[in-house]
């Protein structure tokens, strides 16, 4: 019997204009001038792809966040963005979030299938429901949809999703020039979803992708989220402050699993970790504290209160937090509001004080060190239950990555940890998945079940 394939990490870079630190685009080393540059952020995606990353990953909101007045906020919708990297990169893949709340199934799966073909199968989809007031005023609401209810929304809107996907089997097209016929219409066929949320007829007008589907990505903690995970995705972008915190995390997802016939290799679950890195562990801090002493504290306190559902404007900021709303009152990130704070009580911080540790992770983990310390760090969560890779958020751009790449994969790749070179082209064989079949291939009748019934593929049974 051949001997097991090594455990191996993923990595994924996720990369925000000038850098994850909220007062990065203050700093020397970065570039703020150049967010709207396409070559600014294909030299980005050249870098991730010349330390063999994973993917890459750009988030979405639908509003503009925070107060612009002090960040380099706003650029790109993010899949056009990705089409102009897939023209200058080969293997790395390419993540976009789109919210399933102000977005329709059929838009979102023509327009990931028509990114899948540009860049050969490395297409990845980081589902959202969306979490702020802002973005549903964008769209004629005055108020948000209930967080319960936009997860039931986004459960039916991936099944549509999917269903489009399937509605052209992979031989469809026959190119059959002599006989007059492009593809057999036995095998394009509409869905004719009609359920709760959407009803859509079908079929795609996009032929059937490399991968067949993108890459599924979840990244939402509370626990509508892990549900959803634990169901539809393929991997998770998560947050969590302490190894035990991830070790519970990582087991309460993997065991939710198996109730939707998945195994725990269907899904990868991923930390965020901010690295800030030096040369020595003081200089590393000395350029966490240049980034501190370079924050706006009426910028962190806007996206503190926002994150609190609570207006923190003129509290004293060597103040502690005031009394908060319980969690069930909260219609925004549940997941993120639980995190900061329990992070704040639990370590007493002021509001200066949690300003300065939420200003390069938003609530991820942030951990300044040698390169060294920062690949300790990861295999550590990597080998005792919390990871089984990382969504790397560099605090500063470009350099952060460069830093990252040129620096900690090195002793990643030294320890066996990670890929030396790609061994494949698309997006799910560098996450170790398989490509979905249609489920049009499978059985002819499936795609026109009850639409209330969900029946995602998951790798195994797909």
């Amino acid at each position: 019997m051949p001997a097991a394939r090594p455990r191996r990490l993923h990595l994924n870079a996720f990369l925000m204009n000038a850098g994850h630190h909220d007062a990065a685009w203050r700093h020397p080393r970065t570039r703020p001038e150049r967010v709207t540059d396409r070559r600014y952020f294909q030299h980005l995606a050249q870098t991730a792809e010349r330390g063999k990353l994973d993917s890459i990953f750009f988030a979405d909101g639908l509003a503009l966040w925070g107060k612009v007045k002090h960040n380099a906020l706003g650029g790109f919708e993010p899949l056009t963005l990705l089409s102009a990297l897939a023209t200058v990169t080969e293997r790395i893949g390419l993540i976009a979030t789109v919210s399933t709340t102000f977005n329709e199934p059929f838009h979102t799966a023509r327009k990931f299938a028509s990114l899948d073909h540009l860049s050969g199968g490395r297409a990845g989809w980081n589902i959202v429901t969306s979490g702020t007031v802002d973005e549903a005023r964008n769209f004629g609401q005055d108020e948000h949809l209930e967080h319960r209810l936009r997860y039931d929304r986004a459960r039916e809107f991936v099944e549509v999703a999917t269903k489009l996907w399937d509605s052209w089997e992979d031989d469809a097209v026959l190119l059959d020039r002599v006989r007059g016929i492009y593809a057999d219409t036995g095998k394009v066929r509409p869905i004719d979803h009609r359920g709760e949320h959407f009803a859509v007829r079908g079929p795609l007008n996009v032929q059937r992708s490399p991968q067949g589907y993108p890459l599924l990505v979840q990244a939402g903690s509370s626990e509508d989220g892990k549900e959803f995970a634990a169901q539809y995705a393929e991997a998770v972008f998560t947050a969590q402050q302490t190894l035990a915190d991830g070790q519970g995390f990582y087991k309460d997802v993997k065991n939710r699993l198996a109730h939707y016939g998945r195994s725990e290799d269907d899904l990868k679950i991923l930390p965020g970790i901010c690295p800030v890195i030096g040369s020595t562990e003081a200089e590393a801090r000395a350029l966490e504290q240049e980034l501190t002493d370079l924050q706006v504290p009426e910028y962190g306190l806007a996206q503190l209160s926002g994150m609190l559902g609570t207006d923190l404007t003129g509290l004293p900021l060597d103040g502690p937090l005031p009394a908060l709303p319980e969690e069930r009152d909260i219609n925004g990130n549940k997941s993120r509001f639980t995190l900061v704070a329990e992070l704040a009580r639990r370590d007493g911080l002021t509001l200066r004080e949690l300003i300065a540790r939420l200003g390069g992770g938003r609530g991820h983990r942030v951990f300044a060190g040698t390169p060294e310390q920062i690949a300790d760090q990861l295999e550590e969560w990597f080998t005792q239950g919390a990871a089984d890779g990382f969504n790397v958020m560099p605090p500063h751009l470009p350099g952060g990555l460069e830093d990252f790449v040129d620096h900690v994969v090195p002793i990643l790749q030294d320890r066996g940890l990670f890929r030396t070179e790609y061994t494949g082209h698309t997006l799910r064989e560098h996450y170790g998945l398989p490509r979905p079949r249609s489920r049009l291939a499978d059985d002819n009748g499936r795609n026109t079940r009850d639409s209330q019934t969900p029946e995602i593929p998951n790798g195994r049974n797909s």
